[in-house]
Formats: structure tokens, C-alpha cells, sequence
């Protein structure tokens, strides 16, 4: 367990979005914010470094947004 704290205040951060984007998704009905918010709920359990939280968190705003670009 990490208890490094920058790294427990930057996975407050996607946490808090995550749950944001999960309860919108479930309400809209809109299946990839619904699916993007359960995975930053929960990839900072997972994420041992800043760089490794940041990253990640970054790949998973990116794919949201070129899934809304698709048109889904």
C-alpha cells in the first residue's frame, strides 16, 4: 500500500471524476461516460506511482474523448 502523499491526494482526483462521469452515463443512458467513470473509480487502486496515476488517467480522458468523436 502507498501511502505517499501526493499520490493519495492526485487519486482523490480521478475517483472523483470517475464516480461524476458514472452516475451521468447511468442517468443519459451513455454507455462509453458510464464505462470511462467505473474505470477511473477504479484504476488508482492499481496505479503504484504518480507517473503511473497520471498517465493513466490521461490514456483514459483520451479514449473517452475519441470514442465521443466516433459518435458513440
Amino acid at each position: 500500500m502507498n501511502l505517499d502523499p501526493t499520490w493519495l491526494f492526485l487519486s482523490l482526483l480521478p475517483s472523483g471524476v470517475g464516480f461524476v462521469l458514472l452516475v451521468y452515463g447511468k442517468k443519459q443512458g451513455r454507455w462509453p461516460q458510464a464505462v470511462t467513470g467505473l474505470l477511473f473509480m477504479v484504476y488508482p487502486y492499481f496505479a503504484t506511482t504518480v507517473v503511473m496515476l497520471v498517465a493513466i488517467g490521461l490514456i483514459l480522458a483520451g479514449s473517452l474523448w475519441f470514442a465521443l468523436r466516433l459518435g458513440w
